[in-house]
């Protein structure tokens, strides 16, 4: 059984781009290339139909992007690892082609030994990411999102929450009334909220407030 090629199935709208992986797959040992698809659709279809192991997919494709296709392969259970294989490596692209349950993403200008180990790797159920790719994911689980509120609308919130008015507010922080409500009509646009105490109930549901004791 650990000698039966991996089943591959190249999934791209260019045809000299399925043309020369299939070759390259095909000619290469442990593979076998059982088709080509020119769209996501016909992707599904066929990968329905031929039980590959792994789908190379390309995202930009008409009739149905990548990225619909492989959400469509796991709503219907099919149980091909998909390697996404495209020339997008910003977040608009990676984040949902994995959310989305791609096995791997790498770029079309990969080298030919990368994109075989990529392959062989998602076939045993292996995450699989270029470099650029990895820096990238890495880069944004590193670098902390920006702050929602300001720490002076923190400070304006906390004492609102804490029952007091505009003009106490003011006096405790040493600013204008006129400041307090500035800041907290930019608090209500940034929560999405119009009042005070809805402000205060989406700041502790966000956990921007955490509640004393």
């Amino acid at each position: 059984m650990s000698d039966r090629p991996i089943r591959m199935l190249i999934a791209d709208d260019h045809p000299i781009v399925r043309d020369g992986l299939s070759s390259m797959f095909a000619s290469a040992p442990g593979f076998e290339v059982l088709g080509q698809a020119a769209d996501g659709a016909e992707a599904v279809r066929m990968a329905q139909a031929l039980t590959p192991d792994v789908i190379l997919m390309d995202l930009r494709m008409p009739v149905m992007d990548g990225l619909t296709a492989i959400s469509e392969l796991a709503r219907l259970g099919v149980a091909a690892r998909v390697l996404v294989l495209t020339t997008y490596d910003n977040d608009s692209h990676v984040l949902p082609a994995i959310e989305a349950g791609a096995t791997g993403y790498l770029l079309k200008d990969a080298p030919r030994e990368e994109l075989l180990r990529g392959a062989r790797a998602a076939a045993k159920g292996e995450t699989v990411l270029s470099p650029a790719v990895a820096t990238r994911l890495f880069n944004r689980v590193r670098t902390p999102p920006p702050q929602l509120l300001s720490q002076r609308e923190i400070e304006v919130l906390e004492l609102v929450a804490a029952g007091n008015t505009n003009r106490e507010v003011a006096s405790r922080l040493f600013i204008t009334e006129a400041t307090v409500k500035s800041h907290l009509l930019n608090i209500y646009a940034k929560l999405g909220v119009s009042d005070r105490a809805a402000a205060v109930a989406e700041a502790f549901n966000r956990r921007l407030l955490i509640p004393r004791g």
